[in-house]
């Protein structure tokens, strides 16, 4: 089984190019390009993984990081925020809602493949030992 990623991002330029290294690697994609459409896709979709920008069109990234946070339904779910905003308050907001990872832009795509292969493998192995 394909593992899935959503990409959460304004960014026309940004989204090709995340969705092509995700595919790439044989990640089954998504992308949102407002938070609602996000919180909506996060529900649907069910990522194991979401590459989640700060600054989005309606409810803001950090915001669907908390929401996602409090539902236990979605606390599995990988969250690293890839975002322009890299001031040492923001980072420790990211963190601080539950951010897995944080990012900043411009970034190494392989250093992003990298933490969506870790943060995979963290989670095969705790499904490893909840069976």
């Amino acid at each position: 089984m394909s593992h899935k990623v959503l990409i959460v991002d304004d960014e026309v330029n940004i989204v090709i190019s995340l969705e092509f290294l995700m595919e790439q690697a044989g990640y089954t994609v998504s992308v949102a390009r407002t938070g609602e459409d996000a919180l909506h896709k996060i529900l649907e979709f069910r990522p194991d993984v979401v590459l989640l920008d700060v600054m989005l069109p309606g409810v803001n990234g950090f915001d669907i990081l908390q929401r996602v946070r409090q539902d236990p339904e979605l606390e599995d779910i990988a969250v690293i925020m890839l975002t322009a905003k890299g001031r040492e308050v923001e980072v420790a907001k990211g963190m601080a809602l539950g951010a897995n990872t944080y990012i900043t832009k411009p970034f190494s795509t392989r250093e992003l493949l990298a933490e969506v292969r870790r943060h995979l493998s963290i989670a095969e192995d705790h499904e490893t030992f909840a069976n």
